[in-house]
């Protein structure tokens, strides 16, 4: 029979694989509609809520430096990214609409960051 500690351990992993992979979705749709051009504000909304939430939930906000380091470094490649010819305008959609889903992301990671550091 399972315990109540073990129960809760469970429970736990179950939302982390949860917060995981709607991180993965998110990040596939927003990709693939960069990549392909496709803009609806509905969309972009959704997207941005599903990264604050991610950021909150998911991420470890002491590893702030190092997610925020590549979203920096994604934007930057994105932005870089338009001089290849014939596949520069996918690559840097695909990039640019990344970039886009991972500044909520890192949002939510910061407000997690100073509540713990000021108020936890």
């Amino acid at each position: 029979m399972a315990t109540k500690k073990s129960q809760s351990k469970a429970a736990a992993n179950d939302m982390g694989a949860f917060w995981k992979w709607l991180y993965v979705a998110g990040i596939l749709v927003a990709a693939v509609a960069g990549a392909v051009g496709f803009k609806n504000d509905i969309l972009s909304i959704v997207l941005a809520l599903i990264g604050v939430l991610v950021g909150l939930f998911y991420f470890d906000s002491s590893d702030l430096m190092n997610f925020g380091l590549r979203y920096v470094i994604v934007t930057a490649a994105a932005g870089s990214l338009s001089a290849f010819p014939a596949v520069g305008p996918y690559i840097t959609g695909f990039f640019t609409a990344f970039a886009a889903f991972l500044g909520p992301v890192v949002l939510g990671m910061v407000v997690t960051f100073f509540w713990k550091k000021y108020f936890g």
